[in-house]
């Protein structure tokens, strides 16, 4: 329970259920710190940078989620797969949240 003290937001949850604002929060958390380049495609991040995003990313996802991706060591590549595998709820959630 440490860990969530540390968390700069709720981290991404195993369902993927706040996967819309989690996508966000690391958006606006990485420019604050001049890393979101890492999570783009073809960057020229430095190992360092490489590093610091990915730290930051796996302590904001579910341990379930630090698992399953433990072997991934690019921030791009964790960024892909969690799009790849949430990427779906915005057709679920964004048609609903227009309705509202």
């Amino acid at each position: 329970m440490a860990n969530i003290e540390n968390r700069k937001f709720i981290a991404l949850d195993i369902s993927g259920k706040n996967y819309l604002s989690w996508v966000l929060d690391v958006k606006l958390h990485l420019s604050a710190k001049k890393l979101r380049h890492t999570i783009e495609e073809e960057n020229a991040a430095t190992n360092e940078e490489r590093a610091t995003a990915l730290i930051f990313l796996r302590h904001h996802i579910d341990d379930g989620l630090k698992y399953e991706y433990l072997t991934v060591k690019n921030p791009f590549e964790l960024w892909q797969n969690l799009n790849y595998r949430f990427e779906h709820l915005k057709a679920v959630v964004l048609p609903k949240a227009l309705n509202d």
